[in-house]
């Protein structure tokens, strides 16, 4: 399995926050079965901005450590990048990278607002020759008030990376429930751990892989841990399957409209405290 997904790399972002953590995090993937994985760091302007020179000399570092000790595993560089107007000028400037500098691009989106211009930017993207993958469609709170929007992305070539951890609700219950409505429609084409930490999504793989299973079958679940994620690595063409619309019904739309109205709740108490 390729893990297309992670946050390794030592002090770079949110992710992992020494050189102990991320050996760690990568014995722990090595011991679920990964046999790669792709070191997406976050890219944010103004944020994150560890540039692709300094990440290249800490994945050769890691890796030949790794060598030295014998953890046969490949690691490879990427991003994933906040989305932004100037996506082409990073990746040019050598600030933000592609996955393993082939076509592939991985982005985010703000949790809880659409942008207005998401469809530009993707549209550019598409004239520069890349292709992008959307990270986590399950988790941002729009998409799960409108899941209509990730089929008509999916429509325009935009491929899906869904997070193992939304599997068991990791990320809460509406993520969870959106998630498996993807797989159902076809709209899931990768898979990622989106790791931060250690002792938290690696070590219950194998169970989220089990529930795959029972899910999606083992062919699909193949595709999308190894097959897919292999031929990113590479440059090669995903051919996808046909997505399928997938509409909320009543009681999945009341259970969100709850959720929601909980969370804007929980906003006010919190504001109020304040």
């Amino acid at each position: 399995m390729i893990d297309i997904h992670s946050h390794i790399l030592p002090n770079i972002d949110d992710g992992s926050r020494s050189i102990d953590e991320t050996f760690n995090l990568i014995r722990e993937a090595k011991n679920v079965g990964f046999d790669a994985i792709v070191s997406t760091s976050h890219y944010m302007e103004g944020y994150y901005e560890t540039n692709v020179p300094e990440r290249e000399v800490w994945v050769k570092a890691i890796y030949e450590n790794l060598q030295a000790k014998n953890v046969e595993i490949n690691l490879f560089l990427g991003n994933e990048i906040y989305m932004s107007e100037n996506i082409i000028k990073l990746l040019e400037e050598r600030k933000a990278s592609t996955i393993n500098d082939t076509s592939y691009v991985l982005f985010e989106l703000p949790l809880n607002a659409e942008p207005l211009n998401l469809y530009d930017v993707i549209y550019e993207m598409q004239q520069y020759k890349l292709v992008p993958i959307l990270a986590h469609p399950e988790r941002y709170s729009f998409v799960q008030r409108e899941p209509e929007l990730v089929y008509d992305l999916v429509e325009k070539g935009v491929l899906m990376q869904a997070n193992y951890g939304s599997i068991i609700g990791q990320y809460g219950q509406k993520a969870q429930m959106i998630v498996k409505k993807f797989f159902e429609g076809n709209m899931i084409h990768l898979l990622g751990s989106d790791v931060h930490r250690q002792n938290t999504i690696y070590p219950k793989i194998p169970q989220i892989l089990s529930e795959l299973n029972s899910l999606i079958g083992e062919k699909k679940l193949e595709e999308l841990t190894t097959t897919n994620p292999n031929l990113v690595i590479h440059n090669k063409r995903i051919d996808i399957d046909v997505p399928h619309m997938m509409k909320l019904d009543f009681k999945e739309k009341i259970m969100i409209a709850k959720d929601d109205a909980l969370e804007k709740i929980k906003g006010m108490l919190k504001n109020k405290k304040k």
